[in-house]
């Protein structure tokens, strides 16, 4: 019997990472997509040696608009079947949104939002054609709420979420399954590259990397819709419900400072 497939972005490190050793463990053929090419190649090495698994190495770099449709042309010329779709590429950055280069702007809308989009739209079809497999979309408890001191960011979470829910309900009486997983500040490369790590949100304390990807992972097998790991985390969202949306921000914001 021919394997299933995956793709994943953004694969060379944190959450990706760990996704990808998840679904590999368990027997799918992979397609590891990031900017550093060397680390997927190791990762290729490790994963095929440990899981016998298949897995091609595609470097790529999602800031740039036409990299999706560069991926899906790629990907369909090598009559390569992707069954499962795990949007997890993402970056952020902190600070007043005016001090923002505009340049770093834009690549974290591509990356967290277009690239979403996109990929979703190449790759979904013929899921629901063969009314089987799956998104995974990584979101990220900050979807839930604006962001004060990272307003790029924070918008580009609530788009990932809102429209993973929008595509959940579209799907509901198919095959495919659709996921959003919106962690809390997690145990990654994450913090430190956006700059987020001396952040009050990030110095509160952040979750292990792998119970984050594993409840995601979980998640998109049972077909929930949204996944938030860790029982404070879960509350987040309920608590909201009841707290005016200026004092929400004055908290956001707060979390968001150094």
């Amino acid at each position: 019997m021919k394997k299933e497939r995956v793709l994943i972005t953004g694969a060379s490190s944190g959450i990706g990472m760990e996704l990808a050793r998840l679904f590999a463990r368990d027997g799918y053929d992979l397609v590891i997509l990031a900017r550093r090419e060397d680390v997927l190649r190791e990762l290729a090495t490790e994963f095929e040696k440990s899981f016998s698994v298949s897995v091609k190495v595609l470097p790529g770099d999602l800031s740039s608009q036409d990299m999706p449709a560069e991926i899906y042309r790629t990907l369909n010329d090598q009559g390569v079947q992707i069954d499962y779709l795990v949007n997890n590429a993402g970056f952020g950055t902190i600070g007043p949104f005016q001090e923002i280069n505009t340049d770093t702007l834009l690549a974290m809308i591509n990356v967290n939002l277009t690239s979403v989009a996109l990929l979703t739209r190449n790759f979904l079809p013929s899921m629901v054609e063969r009314d089987q497999g799956g998104i995974l979309n990584v979101g990220s408890l900050a979807g839930f709420q604006p962001g004060p001191n990272a307003a790029i960011y924070y918008a580009t979470k609530a788009f990932v979420l809102s429209f993973t829910e929008a595509l959940h309900e579209e799907l509901r009486n198919t095959g495919v399954k659709v996921s959003c997983l919106c962690p809390g500040p997690v145990e990654t490369e994450f913090g430190s590259r956006s700059g987020m790590e001396d952040a009050n949100l990030f110095r509160a304390g952040t979750m292990n990397v792998h119970d984050v990807a594993r409840q995601g992972y979980n998640g998109l097998m049972y077909g929930k819709d949204v996944v938030i790991p860790g029982l404070l985390a879960k509350s987040v969202p309920v608590i909201e419900r009841f707290i005016p949306r200026k004092l929400i921000r004055k908290i956001a914001s707060g979390l968001n400072k150094t």
